[in-house]
């Protein structure tokens, strides 16, 4: 390996500047972990090219067996690990090494907590796993080749963790990637061989691609005649000469795909390595399953639930889904085909006998096995997710926590399993006494009332307002209970989720609520009679009004409140309309239907007005009060204050 070129000076990305700092002065807990993430990366190299050499089989340049080398040089305080997979080119070494992306830099540096312990768990998790290296190196020397290309082409990267890199043309034989670490004087510890091979078992040991390291050297042996004591007993028996044997390269871990095995040979500890390999991800998995599938279509799965969320959980652009592996062959990283958008968070992988090796991204939208597997796999995730729900409601909790909106977004995607989803949904209620989403749907049908026939709930913007929404009234006065929902989701979830189990999901803030089968005789006759002695009330204030409203009715929902608008039922709901002008949407006028409540003192008050101008203004108050506590806000505030700053002056005189 020779130099061929002047150095090249540049700078880091901002970013990439501030995160060497943190990695050079603050993250000293479990600083083994650069071994694990650049071990991986040298892998997910050797990945790469394995799948490139499927179109053309030339840049394995005569040496398709690939292999990461770790190796410690005690005379130049170095730790070196070796790939012979895809290399990088000049431009690419300058754009992944010094560059990191803005957003998960940012969402990275935002999870910090000043914890040494916790925040080291965050590498690999955002993609800044090489930087790890600077945990116990000053410097960093990268030399690496792309297969393919000239020897002269070859790059050689260089930093010392500061604010800037160099980079220069070097001759380099062999296509792959060199990282040398120049160790710090008070990590010697990783100098030792016996270290690194403990860290690369307990870290590497699944990774497919065989991770060597250096045997120990035998020293030469001189011949020895057998020696015998006096009564003929051999004392030393004779021994041949031996030549030394020269250290050889020899593998470190299993280097068998951790998936082809079987399940009872693959300990819990090495599932969860798996894991962190595959997902970047220190903390250990919430649950995975692993199964061979056999029949019309053969695929082996291995997938995983994290325990904690991703910082890009909503971004619904981002590429998520699985691994993918033909005949054991790595083809892509992010299969997203195999998985359907609410279950991104689903981590792991897909080995298919049933693919092409040449399998494209293009290929598998429209592939029946792609669809088969697919189908397969988001079955078994809601399945494990189910068994996890009854078996452990602490845990599943636990996973709600993290991914219950995501989840929430399966029902419009998903028709088909649209059922199954609705059992994994958990929301508030009337039931609990506080804001934790932990009542099922199948919880809801068990303790409904006699004669109840709907499912009951009620959208708001936080979960304070959907507690104390006037709507819940006679609910809480007849015992039924109702869903409290308050994520931006929600409106949306119900517009899809209609029914469970036979069960209509009815919104407590509709006109068409009716619970006249749970009234007895007496009370519904003392309701057709309170409602005649108001027609005429009811009448003027629909002519206040104008058109306003769709119309002005008695309410049978109301009990302390009195007044309430609603929609009707076949008119888009008034969550709806908020979330449709949040995102700049335009919103068809609906006018609501204005209830009130004829028992109410203050109702009393405004249907005994005479004064034609008054009960004009007392009703447009009572109806803008109503509106302000459904909608949150008025269209024009000032004049609504005006009127009930005259109402209450008159009320002084």
């Amino acid at each position: 390996m020779s130099e061929t070129g002047q150095p090249e000076v540049h700078g880091f990305q901002t970013e990439v500047s501030k995160l060497l700092q943190l990695m050079i002065h603050s993250l000293y807990s479990n600083k083994e972990i650069f071994l694990r993430e650049l071990v991986s990366n040298a892998a997910d190299a050797s990945d790469k090219l394995r799948f490139e050499a499927l179109k053309n089989a030339d840049l394995y340049e005569g040496d398709a067996n690939l292999r990461v080398r770790v190796s410690a040089d005690r005379d130049n305080n170095t730790v070196t690990i070796s790939d012979n997979g895809i290399g990088m080119t000049h431009e690419q070494i300058i754009e992944h090494l010094g560059t990191i992306a803005k957003s998960g830099t940012a969402e990275f540096f935002s999870k910090l907590s000043g914890d040494q312990a916790s925040d080291s768990q965050l590498i690999g998790q955002f993609g800044v796993g090489f930087y790890s290296a600077f945990i116990v190196a000053d410097k960093v020397t990268v030399r690496s080749r792309a297969a393919g290309v000239a020897a002269s082409e070859a790059v050689e990267w260089q930093s010392e963790g500061e604010g800037q890199f160099t980079t220069r043309k070097i001759e380099k034989a062999n296509r792959g990637t060199d990282i040398i670490l120049h160790l710090k004087e008070d990590e010697k510890e990783f100098l030792d061989d016996w270290r690194l091979r403990s860290i690369v078992t307990k870290y590497s040991d699944h990774i497919s691609v065989s991770v060597e390291m250096l045997s120990q050297e035998i020293p030469a042996i001189e011949a020895q005649d057998e020696v015998k004591d006096e009564d003929g007993n051999v004392v030393t028996p004779a021994v041949e000469a031996r030549d030394a044997v020269p250290a050889q390269w020899e593998p470190v871990n299993k280097a068998t795909a951790l998936w082809t095995r079987e399940k009872a040979d693959v300990s819990e500890d090495e599932y969860k390595e798996f894991y962190k390999h595959v997902s970047h991800d220190f903390a250990d998995p919430l649950l995975w399953e692993h199964n061979k599938v056999e029949g019309k279509t053969e695929y082996t799965s291995l997938l995983y639930i994290p325990s904690k969320a991703p910082f890009d959980l909503y971004n619904r652009e981002k590429q998520h889904g699985l691994k993918l592996y033909v005949q054991r062959v790595f083809i892509m990283d992010d299969a997203e085909q195999f998985m359907p958008t609410y279950l991104r968070f689903v981590k792991g992988l897909l080995d298919s006998n049933d693919l092409p090796l040449n399998v494209s991204r293009e290929i598998l939208q429209d592939n029946k096995v792609t669809q088969a597997i697919r189908k397969g796999c988001t079955k078994r995730v809601l399945k494990m997710l189910e068994k996890l729900g009854t078996k452990d409601k602490e845990q599943y909790q636990s996973f709600w926590n993290e991914f219950g909106q995501v989840l929430k977004e399966g029902p419009a995607e998903d028709f088909a399993n649209k059922e199954q989803i609705g059992k994994l949904l958990r929301f508030a209620s009337t039931h609990e006494d506080n804001s934790t989403q932990n009542v099922s749907l199948p919880e809801y049908v068990e303790r409904m009332k006699e004669g109840q026939d709907k499912i009951y709930y009620v959208v708001a913007d936080s979960f304070e307002a959907a507690k104390n929404s006037p709507h819940l009234e006679v609910f809480r006065k007849k015992g039924i209970e109702v869903l409290l929902m308050s994520d931006r989701i929600d409106e949306w979830l119900v517009s899809h989720l209609t029914e469970f189990d036979g069960k209509t999901l009815q919104s407590v803030a509709r006109g068409g609520v009716d619970l006249s089968k749970l009234d007895d005789e007496e009370t519904k006759e003392a309701q057709e009679k309170l409602e005649k002695e108001f027609d005429s009330v009811t009448a003027r204030m629909k002519e206040a009004l104008g058109d306003k409203v769709k119309e002005v009715k008695i309410s049978h929902r109301l009990t302390d409140s009195p007044a309430v608008i609603v929609t009707a039922d076949d008119d888009m709901s008034i969550q709806m309309q908020k979330l449709m002008a949040q995102v700049g949407q335009e919103v068809p006028e609906i006018k609501p239907i204005f209830e009130i409540n004829a028992e109410h003192d203050l109702v009393k008050h405004v249907a005994d007005e005479a004064d034609d101008d008054k009960f004009n203004q007392w009703v447009e108050v009572l109806f803008e009060q109503a509106t302000l506590a459904e909608r949150g806000s008025l269209k024009d505030p000032a004049s609504f204050v005006t009127k009930l700053n005259k109402l209450m002056m008159s009320l002084t005189k």
